[in-house]
């Protein structure tokens, strides 16, 4: 008896350390952008909102912020029917090249980000795309795909075929049968797929870096470009503006998809 809560007591308290570690520099930023100084600090000196205020003000940080929201809609609307096919013939179907797809899909573990940047950067200089904003969603999109790949593979792989089957029986040519059965089917999964792939694309920072210019650097940039001289509080409040994206994707994922859906796929 004793045993069993000593082991609970030690789970507990590695469970209770992880989330402290894992939590502290949250909170240590969401803190440190309330303050009323006008230097950041934690604990901070006094409450105000003026930070905020300020962030809502400056065109330099609003323009980056919408230009990131750009460069992950270009990413998502491209990922959405990629990932969507890819991740469904994979499930389904025998692919012939299906190990050299399966080594692709460990590249965003396998490869250095700065190398698959300098091999874009190369890409696009050489057509001459440098500068511009929609290579940068085309190469979020490039790099981050088996991500959605694998969220659309864990729905199809528990889709059942008899669903397909019984639809051809019915006369529905493969075309419907693919929207009105398949589609639906892993609909989780583009989901889940979808909303990681604009949070990759909204926060990429490297491939940003190698790929924009001065006159259209993207949020991550801006604020990289901002802490080499001094970091002031406005950029911890725009910290908790990526915070709060995220969180609101978590809560859209949650109600969408449900997490115990997402968690049992993974």
């Amino acid at each position: 008896m004793k045993g069993d809560r000593s082991k609970a007591v030690t789970l507990w308290g590695f469970v209770i350390v992880a989330l402290v570690m894992l939590s502290a520099p949250t909170l240590v930023v969401l803190g440190a952008s309330f303050t009323a100084g006008n230097m950041i600090t934690f604990p901070p000196e006094g409450l105000s909102l003026k930070w905020y205020a300020a962030i809502a003000s400056a065109t330099d940080l609003r323009d980056a912020f919408f230009r990131s929201v750009i460069v992950a809609t270009i990413c998502t609307a491209i990922s959405i029917p990629t990932g969507t096919l890819a991740g469904i013939a994979l499930a389904k179907y025998r692919v012939r090249f299906a190990a050299g797809v399966q080594i692709y899909l460990l590249l965003p573990f396998t490869v250095p980000l700065i190398g698959s940047g300098i091999g874009l950067m190369l890409i696009f200089g050489k057509w001459g795309l440098l500068g511009q904003l929609w290579p940068v969603g085309i190469a979020c999109a490039v790099i981050n795909l088996p991500f959605m790949i694998w969220a659309v593979t864990a729905s199809a792989a528990s889709l059942d075929p008899d669903l397909e089957l019984a639809a051809a029986n019915c006369g529905a040519p493969p075309l419907s049968t693919f929207l009105a059965v398949t589609v639906p089917a892993v609909t989780p999964g583009i989901i889940t797929g979808a909303l990681l792939m604009f949070i990759l694309a909204l926060n990429e920072f490297l491939v940003s870096l190698l790929l924009v210019d001065a006159r259209i650097v993207t949020l991550p940039v801006q604020i990289y470009n901002s802490i080499r001289s001094i970091i002031t509080p406005d950029l911890a409040a725009i910290s908790v503006v990526f915070i709060a994206v995220a969180a609101i994707a978590i809560a859209l994922l949650d109600w969408l998809v449900g997490l115990d859906i997402f968690l049992k796929s993974k």
